[in-house]
């Protein structure tokens, strides 16, 4: 220090080694974070306040000497002010950035835009027009994610852009004591070269519009690094120039106006394995590049994990990949895993979860407990017995803090933070009230399930009148959605519930969504739920229930799965559970299952037989649902085995009991019939080579499928259409079909969109060949 008084954070170092502390001690001893502490030892913030410095002193259990030498140097370095990065100069920690081409373009579009405005036309114009202020970016995100790094090396790139200099400030936002406008200000003029003077002239009182015009008479790229909220920011973005005002920001600002808005995420995979590499080396990638997508996965894809497990690798030379990738494995180990001398990933979060109101990290502690990827606002409500407008709140304000995503109205934690909220779970709540509230969360969900799924249940429909739910189930439609965007939730309750032996709860969730399985066939869970129930039922030593639920299996193999083979076992092992049990109707359901698999095994005569007892039962147990179904069965047998006409007049048989049966039967049950109606009648007249019925049929088929929203069945109608219109000659048409079954989305039948694709890869294939 050239023989002058030694800076106030040696003297803390000083002091605390002397007292045999780590850093976390000190923090543990004086309740000032870890990260304030190693930022005064290093210099980042030379001037604490007295509140700060005492606590330290208690903390560290100096004499009184020592106290009064520790305040001393403390004032001595307030008096020299807030001194932000100068002109020029900034921080290390740019040189292996990657990624981040979106915000990276973004940021020069808006830095060329403020560049090309000259100073003459900004500041002419009145104060208030919509071009007079310079251009402002809020950068936000949640903790990790990399907002300094992309600023920092953003502004060594545009730094050309704005030659009268390039500052930038740490607002220092998550200490617990941060800088006020007016000191940031201050450091602001210094840093320009303002003379004391004129910063004496102006006076404290004067340095706000001393600030302002200086930033207005200059093009300036500042940067307000980690700010703490809009407060500290707002007087500091200036009102008229020609420069950018760059704010990073755990919290989202959602109160300054007039800015644009830069979110940053986690980074895609490939950008994550890609700074891995250049953290580790490529030799060292390309040995197990399984291994670097599994660590660059464990670590959540987020920036500062991925740092810290590069820097672990890059000093652990000995260490292969897969041995950190298994490490990080553990979930309950892997936060602490992901720690680098003094770089944590758990301080990060910490910093911010400290600055949330009780009621919100309640709520963050107990969303650890929601088991899938995401949840909604009713089951936050659950969680915390809030009201639901309450919870919204409370949602929202993890939102702001950086610590909770959202897309459309699904609320997300990022993995790693959600690991760390089930620590802070653990810490800070008993396991009993742990377990109450994961036990209400998930019987809420299983009740919620039932009511929702009985929307497409005959003899059910809309909830009670009695019910009193959280959620929008006013429709079929919303039930829906609810049904399918909390699906890995209700999934995992139903799990548990299966696992502590609750069969009753079990088979009474499996009954409710089995009409609703068909709105969304390819799941891939409906022969787990199935099999789970009619286990259950055989506990509960119920036969007819075991036969109902057994069915259900049979029809998801062969229908969801494509293994009719096994369908069948299932359905003969449902047919002798329902004979036990004297239920005409579960026997006649079993023969129609059997039936379906022998159709799709090609044993044409031996589903025949099957359905004709199916019939003859549905009819005695006066079942009109059932009669419907052999009906229509009865009906594809025949045109399966190319009984055209005795087809057609069977399929006119199906409309006509329908149209008679009314609104005894179940309205999503009655739709999808005549949707199949439509549909097989068209595979009959293309039989026929009746193409333009054959066509005309199929399309109507295909839009009240696509108009219903069953993805699943619009994917193999579109097939069947596309099959229909090549058989037709027509062949422009049908490659345009197969486009459509590569392009359906998430619940298409898979198999059918693999045949699509590769018929639609033919087919360019040979027209560019032509």
């Amino acid at each position: 220090m050239g023989g002058g008084q030694a800076s106030f954070g040696a003297v803390l170092r000083e002091f605390r080694l002397a007292a045999s502390l780590t850093m976390e001690g000190l923090a543990e001893a004086s309740g000032v974070s870890v990260r304030g502490i190693g930022d005064l030892e290093r210099g980042r913030r030379a001037a604490p306040q007295r509140r700060t410095v005492a606590a330290l002193a208690d903390g560290l259990g100096l004499s009184e000497a020592d106290r009064d030498r520790l305040l001393g140097v403390a004032r001595s370095g307030r008096s020299a002010g807030y001194n932000p990065t100068g002109v020029r100069t900034f921080p290390r920690g740019t040189d292996d950035f990657v990624g981040r081409e979106q915000e990276l373009a973004r940021l020069t579009k808006l830095a060329e835009q403020a560049a090309s405005r000259s100073l003459t036309e900004v500041t002419s114009r009145p104060v208030g027009g919509n071009n007079s202020h310079p251009v402002a970016v809020a950068v936000s995100g949640p903790p990790g994610t990399g907002k300094t790094t992309l600023v920092l090396y953003a502004a060594r790139e545009l730094a050309d852009q704005f030659p009268d200099g390039q500052l930038v400030l740490d607002l220092r936002g998550m200490d617990d004591d941060p800088p006020g406008p007016a000191e940031l200000m201050l450091g602001v003029l210094k840093a320009l070269q303002v003379a004391d003077r004129e910063l004496a002239k102006a006076g404290p009182q004067g340095h706000a519009g001393l600030y302002r015009r200086l930033l207005a008479d200059r093009r300036v790229l500042l940067v307000l690094d980690n700010a703490r909220d809009e407060a500290q920011v707002r007087p500091l973005l200036p009102g008229a120039g020609a420069g950018m005002v760059v704010v990073t920001s755990r919290r989202m600002l959602t109160g300054l106006e007039s800015v644009h808005r830069v979110p940053l995420g986690e980074l895609s995979p490939d950008e994550a394995a890609t700074f891995l590499t250049t953290l580790v080396g490529r030799e060292r990638a390309a040995a197990d590049p399984a291994a670097l997508d599994e660590v660059a996965r464990r670590c959540g894809h987020l920036p500062l994990a991925l740092r810290v497990a590069g820097n672990w690798l890059a000093t652990r030379t000995g260490w292969s990949l897969r041995r950190l990738a298994d490490r990080l494995a553990l979930d309950e180990r892997r936060l602490d895993a992901l720690a680098a001398g003094d770089i944590r990933v758990s301080a990060a979060f910490d910093l911010s979860y400290r600055q949330l109101t009780p009621t919100a990290a309640r709520l963050f502690r107990r969303l650890s407990l929601v088991p899938g990827p995401d949840t909604g606002t009713p089951a936050a409500a659950r969680l915390t017995s809030q009201h639901l407008f309450d919870a919204e709140d409370t949602l929202e304000e993890l939102v702001e803090a950086g610590l909770l995503g959202t897309d459309r109205d699904r609320y997300r934690l990022h993995d790693l933070l959600c690991l760390f909220a089930r620590n802070r779970l653990e810490a800070e709540e008993s396991s009993d009230d742990v377990r109450r509230a994961r036990t209400d969360l998930y019987r809420w969900l299983l009740e919620t399930a039932v009511v929702a799924g009985r929307w497409f249940e005959p003899d059910h429909g809309a909830p009670p009148a009695t019910w009193r739910g959280t959620v929008d189930l006013s429709s079929a439609d919303r039930a829906l959605q609810w049904l399918k965007a909390e699906s890995a939730n209700w999934l995992a309750a139903f799990r548990a519930a299966a696992e502590s032996r609750e069969h009753a709860t079990v088979v009474e969730v499996a009954e409710a969504l089995h009409w609703f399985s068909d709105q969304w066939i390819f799941w891939g869970h409906w022969p787990e739920i199935f099999a789970t129930a009619a286990r259950a039922a055989r506990d509960l030593g119920d036969p007819l229930l075991e036969a109902t639920q057994t069915n259900y299996h049979a029809w998801a193999l062969i229908v969801c799965e494509g293994r009719p083979r096994e369908g069948i076992d299932r359905a003969t092992e449902a047919l002798a559970a329902a004979r036990r049990a004297g239920d005409a109707s579960q026997q006649a359901w079993a023969h129609s299952y059997r039936a379906w698999g022998c159709r799709q095994l090609g044993e044409q005569e031996a589903g025949l037989e099957d359905i004709r007892e199916a019939a003859d039962l549905f009819a005695a147990a006066g079942d009109m649902h059932g009669t419907l179904q052999a009906k229509q069965g009865h009906a594809v047998g025949l045109m399966e085995q190319g009984r055209t006409e005795e087809a057609l007049a069977a399929y006119q048989g199906v409309d006509a009991f329908l149209t008679e049966a009314a609104d005894r039967i179940e309205p999503h049950v009655a739709l999808i019939t005549r949707i199949e109606l439509h549909s097989n009648i068209g595979v009959t007249c293309a039989q026929l080579e009746q193409w333009d019925k054959a066509v005309a049929h199929l399309r109507i088929a295909v839009d009240l499928y696509h108009e219903s929203g069953n993805t699943a069945m619009e994917s193999r109608r579109l097939h069947t259409l596309g099959t229909v219109l090549l058989d037709a000659g027509r062949t422009a048409e049908a490659h345009e079909v197969f486009r459509r079954v590569v392009a359906v989305g998430p619940g298409a039948d898979p198999r059918v969109v693999a045949e699509a694709r590769e018929r639609v890869t033919r087919f360019e294939a040979s027209d560019t060949d032509t």
